[in-house]
């Protein structure tokens, strides 16, 4: 009894001092968060239809990676997207339709005609989400690379993320001048990019000169670098430093980092 009373005041003193690391904040500091969250949920309304709000493709999963395809599809669900598309190998599809059934997944990245599955959808989709659980498996590389040039082609806005990166360090004329393609690179990530484009080391001492010389070489797209202190530069301006209120958490999930957004403008209507 004395054993276990001694370790619930532990538990209770290590859960008192996690939560006063932050200090309480003002509601007037809430509001203006919360204000920053309704800015990017589009509004609800009778005059919409299902998918109005937002189509999202995820290009990700394999067989021994199922969580970070999911966490990104129904991610974007949570924070105002109507529908999300999932195109996953297919050992991953089961595994991936348990966890949801909001899902829509497709067991094709594996297949001979992918590229194919893939592009009949394009049209219906508003942006791709390419690399959650994708894995290195050179089928998979190889089908995702069409994949890739397919939304190019159609102009298709693209975030790429986790092993999607690597691929793009095989090859980043892949990318280059794209500029509706968002890289979300860790620091390893990051360098690995960096090494791919310039050939030599990145120089660590200098983080913001370094995102802005790799946005420019890769021909001005948009570079996210994820971390305590997210970076993001297109190469035309001195890369912005986004902080998050204390308190509230960046939680990583599988290849995906999932934060609030701190932008302040106002949604774009998406094509019907």
């Amino acid at each position: 009894m004395g054993v276990h009373c001694v370790a619930i005041g532990a538990c209770g003193r290590v859960l008192q001092r996690a939560f006063s690391l932050h200090p309480a904040h003002a509601p007037k500091d809430m509001e203006n968060f919360f204000q920053l969250v309704r800015n990017i949920v589009p509004a609800l309304t009778s005059k919409k239809h299902k998918g109005q709000d937002g189509r999202i493709g995820i290009v990700g999963g394999c067989q021994e990676y199922t969580g970070a395809p999911y966490f990104a599809g129904i991610t974007a669900l949570k924070v105002g997207a109507d529908l999300t598309h999932v195109f996953c190998a297919r050992e991953a599809a089961p595994v991936i339709k348990s966890y949801s059934p909001e899902l829509i997944v497709h067991p094709v990245l594996d297949s001979s005609g992918a590229v194919e599955e893939v592009e009949k959808w394009l049209p219906r989709l508003h942006a791709l989400v390419v690399g959650p659980g994708l894995g290195r498996d050179s089928l998979l590389l190889n089908n995702v690379r069409g994949i890739l040039e397919a939304t190019k082609a159609r102009d298709i806005p693209v975030v790429i993320d986790a092993d999607g990166l690597w691929l793009v360090a095989q090859q980043p004329a892949l990318i280059r001048g794209y500029q509706k393609a968002v890289l979300t690179p860790n620091r390893v990530e990051f360098s690995r990019l960096w090494e791919a484009v310039f050939s030599s080391p990145m120089d660590a001492t200098n983080q913001s000169d370094s995102i802005l010389k790799l946005s420019q070489a890769l021909g001005n797209i948009t570079v996210v670098q994820k971390g305590e202190q997210d970076l993001i530069s297109n190469g035309q301006q001195a890369p912005a430093h986004c902080w998050w209120l204390p308190g509230v958490l960046a939680r990583s999930r599988g290849s995906v980092t999932i934060r609030p957004s701190r932008s302040t403008a106002a949604p774009r209507p998406l094509p019907t």
